[in-house]
């Protein structure tokens, strides 16, 4: 049988399986295991054992329960609210200021745990009905948390980074350094599409009265709220970039951080920790069978020997090696509209990754310019995540239909800053060619 039609009944299982809405891990597993059976035969089980048991091993494997935990804890801790209170008084003498406070709230999130949900939930929660209740343009609100919220896997630490990682055997330290000045990027981006809309149009986000915004010594006694996330971005970022710890050791310091959020601000309670470990553990053993699975697609894709196949196809694009990869980048970002983003690492990297190193780029510049698309993908129609968690918190009368059209002009301002990297690839290289 030709590698071609191989290649065809190998993904065409995958995507029909995969339509039919069975658990990725499965799909991934099982459609693996069976062609590998037929091309290979049982002695090829063997190797796909053997990388899983090399993945197991690994230490930074260790940072993913704790990093989700972390996120966990601090969706409980209080931090949001005091955080956006601060947001409230600084900010809120702007046109479009709840607006862009909010984003630099999930900025500073994003910056504390590694998944986009917490900053979802908890802005969808604190920051929309505020907005709302101050004349804010429904959509202007929604898309800002949908956009902001999608931050948890680019601004580091990040899960998905982590994943990327393991995948690719990059280093996690430079990944995460490379998506801080991207990260900052789409914050300026997003922020200045805000305030320059709400300027010519102020009905979008209007400026709060005078009697509401707060005197100078009630913003900076709320500046006191800012401490505390600061204190743990310190703890997880800097000690990484300083050199100091791992990014496993970083995530226990965060997880420490985090349980002192808690204290501090008076949120502890044993059933708000036996809540996020039980949390914690359904997610991280989520992530664990996607891992085993694609450890299984890898095996039987690299028996297959369709990887040949598609690096001959990737040559006729046009456009040369640049074009390459924008062509790459549009199969990522169709696919993150139905996909979810592990998933979608575990089908396209095995296949994509070679090509780029063939083609002389840098994969840590080629892992941000896919974890952004990655992002874009959670606030995208019909399947992205972001849009489900904020339904799950909205305020009666807000329809899915307002979340998918509130996105539009944000995916549009996310897709320049996709653009900005790939132009100018320092954006991303350069931290962390400074730092390591």
């Amino acid at each position: 049988m030709s590698i071609e039609l191989i290649t065809v009944l190998f993904f065409g299982a995958l995507l029909f399986f995969m339509l039919l809405g069975l658990p990725l891990a499965f799909v991934l597993g099982g459609v693996s295991i069976t062609f590998l059976y037929f091309v290979a035969g049982p002695g090829s089980f063997y190797m796909v054992a053997s990388q899983t048991w090399s993945t197991m091993g690994s230490f930074t494997l260790i940072a993913i329960p704790l990093f989700v935990f972390m996120a966990m804890v601090l969706e409980r801790a209080g931090v949001a609210k005091d955080l956006y209170h601060t947001m409230h008084l600084w900010w809120g003498g702007v046109r479009g200021g709840l607006a862009i406070g909010t984003v630099v709230i999930c900025a500073i999130f994003a910056a504390m745990c590694g998944i986009s949900g917490a900053a979802v939930v908890s802005m969808g929660t604190i920051a929309l009905p505020n907005m709302l209740e101050r004349k804010y343009d429904r959509e202007m609100a929604l898309g800002c948390i949908n956009a902001g919220g999608g931050w948890g896997i680019l601004i580091p630490p990040s899960i998905i980074m982590i994943l990327y990682s393991l995948i690719t055997g990059v280093s996690v330290g430079k990944l995460f350094a490379a998506g801080v000045l991207p990260g900052l990027l789409l914050l300026v981006l997003v922020s200045g599409y805000i305030g320059i809309r709400c300027y010519f149009q102020p009905h979008l986000g209007p400026a709060l009265p005078k009697d509401q915004r707060g005197t100078l010594r009630e913003k900076l006694v709320a500046m006191r709220a800012v401490i505390l996330p600061l204190i743990i971005v310190v703890m997880v970022l800097g000690s990484i970039m300083g050199g100091i710890t791992t990014p496993t050791e970083a995530a226990a310091m965060g997880v420490l951080g985090s349980l002192i959020s808690t204290l501090v601000y008076r949120q502890f309670s044993w059933q708000m920790l036996k809540e996020a470990s039980y949390r914690t553990f359904r997610l991280t053993g989520m992530i664990m069978w996607i891992l085993f699975g694609a450890h299984a697609f890898s095996s039987a894709y690299t028996f297959i020997g369709a990887q040949t196949l598609v690096e001959n196809l990737m040559a006729y694009i046009p456009g040369g090696p640049y074009g390459t990869i924008v062509a790459m980048m549009l199969i990522i970002f169709f696919l993150a509209m139905v996909l979810d983003p592990v998933g979608i690492m575990m089908i396209t990297l095995p296949v994509f990754l070679p090509i780029v190193k063939s083609l002389g780029f840098d994969p840590i510049w080629f892992g941000i310019l896919f974890i952004i698309n990655m992002e874009i993908g959670y606030m995208t129609p019909p399947f992205g995540f972001n849009l489900f968690y904020l339904k799950g918190v909205v305020p009666q009368g807000i329809t899915m239909t307002d979340i998918y059209r509130s996105v539009i002009p944000f995916t549009l301002v996310e897709g320049v800053g996709l653009l900005l990297v790939l132009i100018f690839p320092a954006i991303a290289t350069y931290l962390p060619e400074l730092v390591f």
